[in-house]
C-alpha cells in the first residue's frame, strides 16, 4: 500500500509545475505580449515545456510525462501522463492535472506545485534545476522527472525528386516568388498571411512551422494559425500544447475532425505537418468523392485517411476543386514557417 500510495502521490505532484518565459517582440491583436525569440527568454520560460521519467509502482519503474503549460505571471497549468507523453506511451484518457505558483527570481526560481491525486488528497512538488522532483507527505523527495526536449522525426526533411520547394529559410536563401504576399522576418523565416501562386491536387506537403509564445492569452487568441492545402482544407495550428486535441487545436481539420492525439510541443519549438492529401474527384460539375487527408504532426499519425466532406472556414477558396493553393493563414499572431515543399501526385 506504501508503494502504491507513492506512486498516487508522485502522479498528483507532477501535475502542479509551470513553464514561461522570453521576451516580447510585438503584441498581439489582445493586446497581450506576443514572443517570438527563444534566446529572448524572461522569468517563466525556461520552466515550461516537457518532463518524464519513471514513478515507483508495486516495486516496478512506471514511465510518467509531464508537460508545464505557462498562464503569465509565474502561473502554470500542468498536465501528467501515466505511461508516457502523448505519442510516447500514454493511452487516453488518464491524465492528472494541477497548477504551479513561480516563486524566486534567478537561480533561486522555482515552482510550487499543487495538485490533487486520485484519493482526492493534496499534494506538492517543485520544479527546479530542469526537473520536477515529487515530495513524500514528510517532505522527502520519492521521485524526479528530468525535462526532454522532443523534436519530430520529419524535423529538416529534404525534398524528394520531384517536389517544389515553396520556401527554403533553412539557410541563405529567402526567396518568396513561388507566393503571394511573401514577408519574411529579420531571422529570415517565412510570416504569416501568404498563398502560393501556383495550386496542386493530390500531393504530399512538408511545412515547418513554429508557433509564439502568447502565456497572456487563451483559445484561439493563442499562436493561432493555420493550414489550407487545395485553398479549402485547414489543419488547425494553434498553441494547444497541454490541451485536450479537438477539431479546433492544433493537429484538428477545423469543423471536420480531432486528432487522434494531441502532438503539439511547448510554443516556440519547431513543428511539422507532413499532409497527403487527395483531392475530391468530379465527373462534370457534380462532386462524387470527397478529399481525403492523412496528417503526421510530429512525425506521429493524427489523421489516417480521413474523408473531409466540404470546405472548412478563412480559406481562399469558397468552392471545392480539383487543384488548389496552400494558404498560410494570418489570424493576428507571429507564426513563423520554413522548409516548404510539396510533392505533386497529379
Amino acid at each position: 500500500m506504501r508503494r502504491l500510495h507513492h506512486f498516487v502521490l508522485a502522479t498528483s505532484l507532477l501535475i502542479g509545475l509551470g513553464v514561461a518565459s522570453i521576451s516580447a517582440v510585438c503584441a498581439a491583436p489582445t493586446g497581450n505580449p506576443a514572443y517570438t525569440d527563444p534566446a529572448k527568454a524572461d522569468a517563466d520560460f525556461p520552466f515550461q515545456g516537457e518532463y518524464a521519467g519513471t514513478v515507483s509502482h508495486d516495486g516496478q519503474p512506471v514511465p510518467f510525462g509531464v508537460q508545464v503549460i505557462a498562464l503569465g505571471d509565474g502561473k502554470f497549468d500542468v498536465v501528467a501522463y501515466p505511461g508516457g507523453l502523448p505519442g510516447d506511451g500514454w493511452t487516453p484518457p488518464n491524465k492528472i492535472k494541477g497548477t504551479g505558483t513561480r516563486t524566486g527570481e534567478g537561480d533561486a526560481a522555482v515552482v510550487k506545485v499543487e495538485a490533487l491525486d486520485w484519493g482526492g488528497n493534496k499534494r506538492t512538488g517543485e520544479l527546479r534545476n530542469d526537473s520536477i522532483v515529487v515530495f513524500s507527505d514528510s517532505g522527502s523527495e520519492i521521485a524526479k522527472l528530468p525535462r526532454v526536449n522532443r523534436s519530430s522525426a520529419t524535423l529538416g526533411q529534404k525534398p524528394p525528386e520531384g517536389a517544389v520547394v515553396i520556401y527554403d529559410g533553412t539557410g541563405t536563401s529567402t526567396d518568396t516568388s513561388k507566393l503571394v504576399h511573401g514577408r519574411v522576418s529579420e531571422d529570415g523565416l517565412l510570416m504569416e498571411g501568404v498563398t502560393t501562386k501556383d495550386s496542386f491536387g493530390d500531393a504530399l506537403w512538408h511545412i515547418e512551422f513554429r508557433l509564439p509564445y502568447q502565456p497572456k492569452d487563451r483559445g484561439q487568441g493563442r499562436g493561432n494559425s493555420g493550414a489550407y492545402v487545395m485553398g479549402c482544407y485547414e489543419t488547425q495550428m494553434l498553441d494547444s500544447f497541454g490541451l485536450e486535441g479537438k477539431d479546433n487545436e492544433c493537429g484538428g481539420i477545423y469543423k471536420a475532425a480531432a486528432p487522434f492525439v494531441n502532438m503539439c510541443l511547448p510554443p516556440l519549438s519547431w513543428q511539422t505537418y507532413d499532409i497527403n492529401v487527395t483531392a475530391p474527384r468530379f465527373e462534370g460539375e457534380k462532386k462524387v468523392a470527397n478529399a481525403r487527408m492523412t496528417v503526421r504532426h510530429n512525425g506521429t499519425v493524427i489523421h489516417d485517411n480521413v474523408e473531409v466532406p466540404a470546405i472548412t472556414p478563412g480559406g481562399t477558396l469558397k468552392q471545392e476543386a480539383q487543384k488548389g493553393p496552400l494558404h498560410l493563414q494570418n489570424h493576428g499572431n507571429p507564426v513563423r514557417y520554413r522548409n516548404i515543399w510539396v510533392l505533386p501526385k497529379s
